[in-house]
């Protein structure tokens, strides 16, 4: 019989550079008298910043201490196993940078099998099982605590989860399979299916008590003790847990196809893991968990093949790594403190952004607008955001007065930004309007404060051409919603000085934004590319190709909504004036569509309406359309999107809009919510055999993107 350390050792071959976690046992008294107690500790050594993971030497470093325990369970040594992890770190699960580099297919099924061989483990010892989440748990740090008989959690941890979907793979080391027989199926497709969907949702402490994961619930400052006087108390007898039954019938089937009708909304079928998954849990109806993990070992070995894991993986890394090391940011300790902000405009847009720095940056924010109805609005809206914030719990009283006190607002923009360090214009998308606005803030600011504009297309250098000091003027672009979407464009204008540049560095880093580095090209990156991919949709609808056609077209990208909601979503007016913008710079590749012009003449809000629940051709819209009769297919409408994307890729790169074509794929993901699936739109053009006809070449160097070709 072929032992775990002889299942993993191949795979810890292709596992070089494993950060390996040890697990430590530790023995202990329990309170109460309960008996002498075997706790291991999950450790990797490095400080809390760096999450324990699992590659295979950990999982055998596991089940060396699983052998230790085993044997003292058996011969009475201890009354019952608990398993914890370091201060603020549970586990976060497989070692990915690993996982990504598995070849074989026998390989990646030994990883399926070494984790559930080690895992179960713990449901077989001869005594009761304990997992004690201290701390951040994910993926196959939740799921070896699944194996446990009861769980205890923190009430301080700020992330619990099951990402695997996410990513591209399935939860494989127990949890499709065993979240369901402890939850129910419907909060289990909540957990695995739902919350990966909806961009890696994080669980908190009490969420993942109030769904039944835990059993018991203790604060984070004397977490382990509190655990461990419950797990005396539970070995006495003293506390018995009752858990819910769980409902074996109709609403399993339920809960699965309203999981699978979810899957289809997310990514229209283009992206298999979610299906895997919820395949796994249709089955686990019956309790048998055997055949379960049987299932997710195949599917996890089926998916670290394909290419949507490493896709995920790749859009992962971009997210975490290169998305923390802006390229091309300026040293960072040119940075010149900002203790003032102020916000020009007080409509939704700068509302939004006062709130934005007020929350991250904890720093007086002044709005101006024209008159004291706009100013009195904004500030109104700002204050009324954090008192909802109140009411949902995620400031105390004392906080929210503070935030509250914080936000202003003025007419004279000499009193409100005379002692600003950074100001911000978020009005009229016009450049005359814009220049004059910076005009009168230069004429009352400090030297060194820094001028920002929130602009979408125009351009910074021009804004600054009239100013004293254009050195000082940077794009700040964000993305609606503001408190939502990650990305920041940085744009350097033509005379943007380094200091400038860093201090903007420095600022959308305390707003926990992600920030790209763009140049002052018409449009800089994500609204160019959707502006250029919106366009031909709307150029084959215009020259005859049905609008249901259109849209269908392009279903297998998996996108999280089609090309017309989009533009519903950012509005057509503002999509109208940002093609007319690019149509100004580059009539050879954007068109302004008559049929676009006619919806915003007519106030129309966008091209469809929701009476039944579902997105229907307005039949207003519909009469406004004046088509040709090019009537094309639902693979030469994406031929022909695709190609166009490419196209203005290239000649973004070749412009050096961006350092790199990694940049475009960062900006897309955090801006636009391209899915990680995908792994970005360069690698996806380079998979699809579309950079190649197109540009000539991939975007990505061999091996850069970490994706299959």
């Amino acid at each position: 019989m072929t032992t775990t350390a002889e299942l993993l050792k191949g795979a810890a071959e292709l596992f070089p550079d494993e950060v390996v976690t040890q697990a430590h046992v530790r023995h202990l008294d329990l309170p109460l008298g309960a008996g002498r107690f075997a706790l291991i500790t999950l450790d990797n050594g490095l400080d809390h910043t760096k999450p324990t993971t699992f590659g295979p030497q950990s999982l055998a470093n596991l089940s060396a201490a699983l052998d230790q325990v085993e044997k003292e369970a058996a011969d009475g040594s201890v009354v019952g196993v608990g398993i914890t992890g370091k201060p603020f770190i549970f586990a976060v699960g497989a070692d990915l940078k690993g996982v990504e580099l598995l070849k074989r297919r026998e390989d990646a099924l030994a990883i399926g099998k070494g984790g559930h061989d080690v895992f179960r483990r713990l449901q077989s010892l001869a005594v009761p099982t304990f997992a004690y989440y201290n701390g951040a748990a994910m993926g196959g740090g939740v799921e070896v605590g699944l194996h446990c008989g009861y769980r205890t959690v923190s009430s301080a941890i700020p992330a619990f989860s099951l990402p695997e979907v996410f990513l591209g793979l399935v939860p494989g080391w127990g949890g499709c399979a065993l979240l369901p027989n402890l939850i129910g199926a419907e909060r289990a497709v909540s957990v695995i299916i739902e919350n990966s969907l909806n961009q890696n949702k994080q669980l908190k402490g009490g969420q993942v008590y109030d769904l039944g994961i835990a059993d018991a619930l203790f604060d984070g400052a004397d977490f382990l003790e509190q655990s461990l006087s419950w797990t005396a108390a539970v070995l006495k007898g003293e506390i018995q847990i009752v858990r819910p039954e769980v409902d074996r019938g109709a609403a399993w089937d339920e809960a699965v196809a309203k999981g699978r009708a979810f899957a289809d909304s997310k990514v229209h079928g283009a992206a298999p893991a979610a299906y895997r998954a919820l395949d796994i849990i249709a089955a686990a109806k019956d309790g048998d968990l055997s055949a379960g993990f049987d299932a997710e070992d195949e599917a996890l070995a089926d998916l670290i093949m394909g290419g949507e894991l490493r896709s995920g993986i790749y859009a992962f890394n971009l997210v975490q790594k290169r998305g923390k090391r802006p390229a091309g940011a300026p040293d960072k300790n040119l940075a010149r403190p900002v203790t003032k902000v102020g916000v020009v405009g007080a409509g939704l847009m700068a509302s939004q952004l006062a709130l934005l720095f007020a929350r991250r940056l904890e720093v007086p924010v002044v709005l101006t607008d024209i008159d004291q109805e706009r100013v009195d609005k904004g500030v109104g809206y700002v204050h009324g955001e954090i008192d909802k914030l109140l009411l949902k719990g995620r400031v105390n009283q004392d906080k929210a007065n503070r935030l509250k006190a914080l936000v202003s607002g003025s007419l004279d923009k000499a009193a409100a930004f005379g002692d600003a360090d950074f100001v911000i214009e978020a009005v009229f998308e016009e450049i005359g309007v814009k220049q004059q606005v910076f005009a009168e803030v230069e004429a009352v600011v400090k030297p060194g404060t820094i001028l920002a504009t929130n602009t979408s297309s125009l351009s910074v250098s021009e804004m600054a051409s009239k100013l004293e000091h254009p050195e000082r003027v940077v794009g700040f672009h964000f993305f609606n919603p503001v408190a939502v979407l990650p990305l920041l464009e940085i744009v350097r204008g033509e005379q943007t000085d380094d200091a400038s540049l860093a201090t903007a560095f420095a600022v959308a880093k305390k707003l926990k934004k992600t920030a790209v580095l763009t140049k002052d090209a018409p449009a800089f990156v994500v609204n160019r590319i959707l502006t250029r991919f919106m366009g031909e949709i709307q150029n084959v609808i215009d020259e005859g190709t049905p609008v249901a056609t259109a849209e269908k077209a392009i279903e297998p990208l998996g996108l999280p909504m089609s090309p017309l909601v989009l533009l519903e979503l950012v509005g057509p007016a503002i999509g109208l004036h940002v093609s007319e913008t690019l149509n100004r710079s580059f009539p050879d590749r954007f068109t302004v569509s008559p049929n676009l012009a006619a919806v915003v003449k007519a106030g129309k809000r966008g091209f469809y309406v929701y009476d039944s629940g579902k997105p229907e051709l307005d039949p207003e819209v519909a009469a406004l359309l004046v088509q040709g009769d090019s009537v094309l297919t639902e693979q030469q409408v994406r031929d022909r999107v695709l190609d166009a994307v490419a196209q203005e890729i290239g000649i973004m790169l070749e412009e050096g809009v961006v350092a790199e074509a990694q940049d475009i794929d960062l900006c897309l993901i955090t801006g636009a919510g391209w899915p990680f699936h995908l792994g970005g739109i360069t690698p996806y053009l380079d998979r699809e055999g579309v950079s190649e006809r197109v540009h000539g070449k991939p975007f990505l160097a061999a091996g850069v993107a970490s994706v299959p070709a």
